[in-house]
């Protein structure tokens, strides 16, 4: 009993080192909802498609899809909506509403972005994006937002077989880096995304957007942190 107890205590206190000195190589980021202040923008439009589309309260579907790919969100639709779900009239109604938006507000990067992503710059790490969109949407707003730059690698939803919370996406960033996941460290605002990144090997570090994480997500995460801001705090 003693000799099961002493290895119970040194497996804890390896985790807690584990959990404290992460040699990381590499930055995983999300985009939607990480990057850019965007996911509020698209609750917008998906709320003003459903409402054209006779849908009501699309607006709050966003919850249960957030971290899909496009067939992630077909096949979520047609099972939990109705299975006649006309998914390319909302998609293209969500889209010029999405747009109309964007040119009239414009899409903000989030709080810490431009910092982080230069800091990671300056130590010499290797940066990518994993997100679900598609790659036309996502190098438009890089581009844009003028931080296409910065990344060695960006990795889309149209890209790979499967959504998150499939570790699939991160998978083939690491591989796009040349990096094992273990020597990666993921940005995520969702829970989809939280999993995708653990599943694939990668610590993790959580800064919510829409969704606030549960006690099981937060197991799954290096930290949960207000912004991209506080994160260097961190990492120094």
């Amino acid at each position: 009993m003693t000799e099961n107890l002493i290895k119970d205590v040194k497996k804890i206190q390896q985790a807690l080192i584990n959990k404290e000195s992460i040699g990381d190589e590499a930055f995983m980021f999300d985009m939607d909802g990480l990057l850019f202040d965007s996911e509020r923008i698209v609750q917008r439009s998906w709320e003003i498609a459903g409402d054209e589309l006779g849908i009501p309260h699309m607006e709050d579907v966003i919850y249960h899809t957030l971290g899909m790919n496009r067939a992630g969100r077909n096949e979520y639709f047609r099972k939990y909506i109705r299975e006649d779900f006309p998914f390319e009239e909302f998609g293209k109604l969500t889209r010029d509403n999405f747009w109309k938006i964007v040119d009239k507000e414009g899409l903000p990067l989030k709080k810490g972005a431009k910092e982080l992503l230069a800091y990671g710059k300056s130590q010499g790490y290797k940066m990518a994006v994993a997100t679900s969109s598609s790659r036309e949407y996502a190098m438009g707003n890089l581009i844009r937002a003028g931080i296409d730059s910065y990344f060695d690698s960006v990795v889309c939803g149209d890209m790979v077989k499967k959504a998150k919370p499939d570790p699939e996406i991160y998978q083939k960033a690491c591989e796009s880096l040349g990096i094992q996941p273990e020597y990666c460290m993921a940005f995520e605002d969702a829970p989809g995304g939280i999993l995708s990144a653990h599943q694939a090997g990668m610590h993790v570090i959580m800064v919510p957007d829409l969704v606030q994480p549960t006690q099981e997500i937060r197991e799954l995460t290096h930290r949960v942190c207000d912004s991209l801001a506080d994160v260097i705090g961190i990492l120094n």
